[in-house]
């Protein structure tokens, strides 16, 4: 089986005030914590670049990270995943997720890759709550990338709900949703 990744880092972060996938965390940015928790387990990671996209690629070394460019972040999230599912080549199984998330565990993405399934979508949950990286099978990518502008990826995955496996973890970092400062500091203040 083979394994891609999409890291969502095109959004304009206007609550927060500047890129999130800047912002320091545990001795890395968020977007390069996320690009070494997905390398050891995917053949391809593509980050999705839109606003600030300049910015971005001037102060990290994304040399090791397939990079895809969003033309329209302003229509939304979903054009940019589907920017990045364009770019997945032959994966079978393709994870993603915002870059707002950087406390996901590097082991709670391998432990992922153990339950992934041929046509099914995964997704983890910790006390009940489901989070991020959401793992899809191929097929599962194809009918995101015909959706229209005014849909939503949830859409797709409603559609799947019944067959999608939910895998507990003990992975409080897959809920920790970073959109603001205030999100900001309670994530670094739990880190110290």
């Amino acid at each position: 089986m083979s394994f891609a990744a999409v890291i969502l880092a095109g959004g304009a972060s206007r609550r927060m005030g500047s890129p999130k996938a800047l912002l320091p965390y545990k001795g890395q940015t968020f977007l390069t914590k996320l690009i070494s928790a997905f390398q050891p387990v995917c053949d391809r990671v593509i980050v999705v670049l839109g606003h600030n996209s300049d910015t971005i690629r001037s102060e990290i070394d994304l040399s090791s990270v397939h990079i895809a460019v969003n033309p329209s972040p302003e229509r939304g999230q979903l054009t940019s995943l589907q920017t990045g599912l364009r770019e997945v080549g032959t994966a079978r199984h393709i994870f993603f997720t915002p870059v707002d998330y950087p406390a996901i565990r590097p082991s709670t993405i391998a432990f992922l890759v153990e339950h992934a399934l041929p046509s099914e979508p995964v997704v983890p949950q910790y006390n009940g709550r489901h989070g991020h990286p959401v793992l899809i099978p191929a097929s599962v990518a194809s009918e995101i990338l015909v959706l229209g502008e005014d849909e939503s990826a949830r859409k797709v995955m409603h559609r799947h709900a019944s067959h999608t496996r939910y895998i507990d973890v003990d992975d409080p970092g897959i809920l920790q949703d970073v959109d603001d400062p205030e999100t900001y500091r309670a994530l670094v203040e739990a880190a110290l």
